[in-house]
């Protein structure tokens, strides 16, 4: 067990979890079953007990594989799984029906008698989120989920769910997984205060930006075969000139700091009040050792410090 991993409680709730969570993406499509039972055994070696999946990663798969490699030990995890991204043509959204089949199914694939946080995916403006938040109420009133949260909304869809809940005496949103990283800060503006304001615990993704802050991907070089900046489109229209000059400049930040870029990227969001686990993806034991490592020396407040005036500066 790692001696590193440190824990809390998200607000108004009785869910303590890791500081770091494990991303489940993967599980099915970068990395097979067995691969994925290593990476949870490292998790859980390594003190991580929040795992992160969704009904769409791998059209279920990663569902399955998260839920038989905890199997025997599902009462040391903390499990978030989600719905409302598209399954197929019909199965999508968050009206009431589909939110309660989405949860069976969820629970099938995980092989278990609950979730712990489920997350509504994305917004739907289609259905008023009265509607979605009494589905999910139905849902916590019949044990089959604990607690809920949302995921890319933005602050005023955050700001509403948040007056539906106490004016409905609806379950509220406890938290709220969002884009945050060195490279990716737009959300301090708006989204972090809605959050505040609602009492939801910040859950970062991409803290190292798809891999650019890991700083294996520069300026003038070609990607490397396979990876997703080569794969995929979305990934590599992230990878600017601007973005790849920024990581650079981020680099010689670390070296003054005696800290490896991925290091401070971690760091940093782990050191943000409103952040309660940094969720990162890995593909193998040694990224998951690697991952939680970054978690060894805390930043001090001359750090932050000098990390905040670089920032403010550019």
């Amino acid at each position: 067990m790692s001696t590193h991993m440190q824990y809390t409680t998200l607000p108004g709730t009785d869910l303590v979890v890791s500081t770091v969570s494990l991303g489940c993406n993967n599980f099915g499509s970068r990395i097979d079953a067995q691969e994925s039972r290593a990476v949870v055994d490292a998790a859980f070696e390594h003190g991580i007990t929040f795992f992160d999946t969704a009904d769409v990663y791998t059209t279920g798969e990663s569902e399955k594989i998260l839920g038989a490699a905890l199997a025997g030990r599902r009462e040391d995890a903390v499990i978030a799984t989600k719905f409302g991204a598209p399954m197929s043509e019909t199965e999508r959204g968050s009206a009431p029906d589909y939110v309660r089949q989405a949860c069976d199914a969820s629970l099938r694939r995980l092989g278990v008698d609950h979730i712990d946080l489920y997350y509504q995916h994305a917004p739907d403006p289609s259905v008023p989120i009265e509607d979605t938040l009494g589905a999910l109420d139905e849902l916590v009133r019949a044990g089959k989920v604990r607690h809920v949260a949302c995921s890319n909304s933005s602050p005023e869809q955050i700001d509403r769910a948040t007056q539906a809940s106490t004016e409905g005496a609806l379950p509220r949103f406890v938290a709220a997984q969002i884009e945050w990283n060195l490279l990716e800060r737009g959300v301090e503006a708006e989204i972090v205060p809605a959050c505040e304001r609602g009492n939801l615990a910040v859950i970062p993704y991409y803290p190292l930006a798809a891999g650019l802050l890991t700083g294996k991907y520069r300026r003038n070089t070609e990607f490397p075969k396979g990876s997703r900046f080569d794969k995929s489109e979305y990934f590599a229209a992230t990878a600017t000139e601007e973005a790849l000059t920024r990581v650079e400049d981020l680099l010689s930040l670390a070296s003054k700091l005696d800290r490896q870029l991925s290091e401070l990227a971690v760091a940093w969001l782990d050191a943000k009040p409103q952040v309660a686990s940094v969720l990162i993806g890995s593909s193998t034991p040694a990224q998951v050792a690697r991952n939680v490592s970054h978690l060894r020396r805390p930043l001090d407040e001359d750090e932050l410090a000098m990390i905040d005036d670089f920032l403010e500066g550019r």
